[in-house]
């Protein structure tokens, strides 16, 4: 599901709020998760899952076509651990 494809499902099942409120309030969502997550905060939405940022430290990788070591700096990535509900779901599982 894209983003657009999110916005038009809560549009239909909310007749009440104009589509570009529901863009605003899912834009909104996902900046908030964001900036949280670049000042290095956690986010959860508890019974989905948690969004945080783990630090890969620098290492020596390999070039893929000429086999060369290349330096890799370290950086920051971001992480999603699913929660307990969202785990079950997907295995069939009632939560």
């Amino acid at each position: 599901m894209i983003r657009s494809e999110l916005i038009a499902k809560i549009s239909e099942d909310n007749p009440h709020l104009f589509q570009r409120d529901v863009e605003k309030i899912v834009n909104t969502i996902f900046d908030e998760v964001t900036e949280a997550l670049a000042a290095g905060d956690r986010v959860e939405l508890r019974g989905f899952g948690a969004f945080s940022v783990k630090q890969r430290d620098a290492r020596v990788g390999r070039n893929p076509r000429t086999g060369e070591a290349v330096e890799v700096d370290e950086k920051h990535v971001p992480f999603f651990k699913t929660g307990k509900l969202l785990r079950d779901r997907l295995n069939g599982q009632e939560g």
